[in-house]
């Protein structure tokens, strides 16, 4: 079973729901978590209500919406690989600094006691500025992964990075290996 955990970077939630559409018409069986923003939070990129209903659609059960609900990953429900894509800046300092207040940053611990993989793939403005020790940190941990990332837009968000989306499921694969797919960061012609 793998675990898909969608944050609050909403902007990329539309590229997001392809992936998920993507992993559950290869592998099936998936577990989805929400993170309190992305599942609270309407914005000009679409209602969290529809987040909501798109992804249970997709994975044909409900999502893991509560720190409560999250909790028995790990030790009752065993997960072969977590996915957290989109991952904000403030979900990967959490992850960094083992602050566990979400649903999603729970699933994440829950699963990581099993020592099984887990892959972030990064959405956010301060990447490259004060998430930056962050990702050095997380990139240093077994069983931690990225999808690879590439800067978005260096001129208006020169501190911003972002996934390869077209790579999550590949990263996953690698991931799963025991590999990470490289290279992690990718330079993107102007």
């Amino acid at each position: 079973m793998i675990g898909y955990a969608i944050c609050g970077s909403f902007c990329t939630h539309k590229k997001s729901l392809e992936v998920l559409k993507e992993l559950a018409s290869n592998f099936g069986d998936i577990l989805p978590i929400i993170s309190f923003n992305a599942a609270n939070t309407d914005t000009r990129f679409g209602s969290a209500k529809e987040l909501i209903k798109n992804v249970e659609d997709i994975c044909n059960r409900k999502a893991i919406l509560t720190i409560e609900d999250a909790e028995p990953i790990g030790p009752k429900i065993k997960l072969d690989i977590m996915i957290i894509s989109p991952c904000t800046g403030n979900t990967l300092a959490k992850l960094a600094h083992g602050i566990t207040d979400t649903p999603v940053t729970m699933a994440a611990k829950a699963h990581m006691r099993n020592s099984r993989p887990l892959l972030i793939s990064l959405a956010s403005n301060d990447a490259l500025s004060a998430n930056l020790c962050n990702i050095g940190t997380l990139l240093n941990k077994k069983n931690i992964y990225f999808t690879p990332m590439l800067q978005d837009d260096i001129l208006k968000k020169p501190h911003s990075l972002v996934a390869n989306f077209d790579l999550v499921v590949t990263a996953a694969a690698k991931a799963i290996e025991g590999e990470q797919i490289r290279p992690v960061f990718k330079e993107l012609s102007i």
